[in-house]
């Protein structure tokens, strides 16, 4: 063989090493290019507007699948508690009291200095330490039949006895009814929202001044705001601006007051998962998700309020005083609250 074949064939052999070398390095960068799937725990009410704004928004701007898991809070928490150190679930939507919980098992890491929209967050709605955020306000109010009432302006109005018998509580299993007891309190005894929160006996005297004007307390609001619909309630004391509102969207004779005195937020926290898959999407995500254009969107689209303060309010809602709430007041002491509440205020 002569010495310049033996030299081409030299070079052939090189460049197939190279260029097998190159394959090598270069397919990381194929499959990086593939769509991946991302987990979110979430809550089953929050499907709608999660498959039709939040994730076709990530999934264009990332090219990686998410995959939503609609369920409960505490079905989330016993999913995170049994894959402890082999975590599936990237980020989850859960109520705050869930995530108090979740904090304390260590289930959670915080996402304020991986978040960089968490800095325009407005005041009150960063927990822990960074724990978890509120990426939504929904608020509480008075739902109230227009063909029936005027709007109310106090929460003090439904201990009227104009009302006898056309007033539906939420019970103290759903949340919001949980605010029912700090308003009571608040009304009873004059001291500012933070105490009033404290002192169970008031809330509970100031509740059975109501009873003579409940229709009924309710678990499942469904027959409650038919009823309210119909007219044989007058309104829902305590009712989440996520459900009247799109009530009122559909056509039904329904308007959700905003008392003077102020009111809450219902729980919607976002965190992150310790040890769970993708984490620098997981934080991109709840970055999204509170980024102002997101977040204006979302409140439309949920009658909530935005928690990012460079995203105004809905008209009309921009005085609206939210009293912050001691999730772990409610957390340690809701059992014994609801077991009061089945001996005095059943009807």
């Amino acid at each position: 063989m002569t010495e310049p074949t033996r030299l081409a064939l030299r070079r052939r052999s090189f460049l197939a090493g190279s260029l097998a070398g190159a394959g090598i390095l270069a397919a990381p960068a194929i499959v990086r290019a593939q769509p991946k799937e991302m987990v979110v725990g979430g809550a089953s009410s929050q499907q709608t507007w999660t498959n039709e704004i939040m994730i076709p928004a990530f999934e264009k701007k990332y090219n990686i699948k998410v995959v939503y898991e609609g369920t409960r809070s505490l079905v989330n928490l016993e999913k995170m508690q049994k894959n402890k150190g082999s975590q599936y679930l990237s980020l989850v939507q859960m109520d705050d009291p869930v995530m108090i919980t979740a904090v304390a098992e260590g289930l959670l890491t915080p996402l304020t200095k991986v978040v960089p929209n968490a800095a325009s967050l407005k005041p009150g709605v960063t927990h822990m330490e960074g724990m978890w955020v509120n990426y939504l306000q929904p608020w509480v109010g008075i739902a109230y039949n227009t063909n029936r009432m005027a709007a109310p302006t106090s929460w003090a109005e439904a201990y009227d006895p104009k009302y006898k018998g056309r007033v539906i509580l939420p019970g103290l299993q759903n949340t919001e009814g949980v605010m029912n007891l700090f308003l009571a309190s608040f009304l009873k005894t004059g001291k500012p929202m933070a105490e009033a929160q404290k002192d169970m006996d008031a809330a509970f005297a100031k509740l059975k001044e109501m009873k003579p004007n409940l229709l009924m307390a309710y678990t499942q609001e469904g027959q409650a705001y038919n009823l309210l619909e119909q007219g044989e309630a007058f309104m829902v004391y305590g009712s989440i601006s996520t459900l009247a509102l799109a009530r009122k969207a559909r056509g039904a004779p329904i308007e959700l007051a905003a008392p003077k005195e102020g009111t809450f937020s219902m729980p919607s926290g976002v965190a992150l998962v310790k040890d769970g898959p993708m984490p620098e999407m997981a934080a991109a995500y709840i970055d999204l998700m509170l980024s102002p254009e997101i977040q204006a969107q979302l409140a439309a689209a949920t009658y909530a309020l935005p928690t990012n303060g460079k995203v105004p309010a809905p008209a009309g809602l921009d005085k609206l005083v939210i009293h912050p709430i001691d999730w772990a007041n409610v957390s340690a002491n809701r059992a014994s609250w609801v077991t009061r509440w089945d001996k005095e205020m059943s009807l």
